[in-house]
């Protein structure tokens, strides 16, 4: 390869990794060219998965400030460049990582951070952005009621009283 066809795969690189919320390193050694296009339509429009080169790709990182990939870069390399919702993406790596045993999850970065192995896999344990902002709003919603039943209380306890007090003279009337 001409060296500015690697200047230009380098700048490539960089740019889609400075444009991504995170990216998940993999080695894909004895995936079919078939698991590979069926893990790429899996990930959808969450994520590009990509067959890089080691050396371009550790040069690009390092020009991004990226130092997650350090010593992981070795043996065949694939990247998921995760633009949407990285838990999706973790999930779907993670799944078909156990279906099929040759994908590898070696580590990755998430908004600058280096992840290990198994802390995506903790990430993809995690719920989804949608279930967890049910979840909170639901908490707020309940928290809502006992505040508006609470604050109510006092006043209907009033008039209750009140009330059994007319009741009250008028039968000793």
């Amino acid at each position: 390869m001409a060296r500015p066809d690697k200047a230009a795969a380098v700048a490539e690189i960089k740019e889609t990794l400075e444009n991504s919320h995170a990216a998940v390193l993999t080695e894909y050694r004895g995936l079919t060219v078939a698991q590979l296009k069926e893990l790429r339509v899996k990930l959808g429009e969450t994520a590009t998965y990509a067959v890089v080169k080691n050396t371009l790709t550790e040069i690009a990182a390092k020009e991004a400030g990226i130092d997650a990939f350090e010593g992981q870069l070795s043996g065949p390399t694939a990247i998921a460049f995760v633009q949407g919702e990285p838990v999706e993406a973790a999930k779907v790596l993670r799944d078909f990582a156990k279906a099929n045993s040759q994908l590898v999850i070696k580590g990755g970065y998430l908004d600058g951070a280096a992840l290990t192995a198994e802390e995506i896999t903790k990430l993809a344990d995690l719920e989804s952005r949608e279930v967890l902002l049910a979840k909170a709003a639901g908490a707020m919603k309940g928290s809502l009621s006992k505040a508006a039943a609470l604050f109510a209380a006092p006043a209907s306890q009033a008039v209750r009283t009140v009330e059994a007090l007319r009741v009250k003279q008028e039968e000793a009337a």
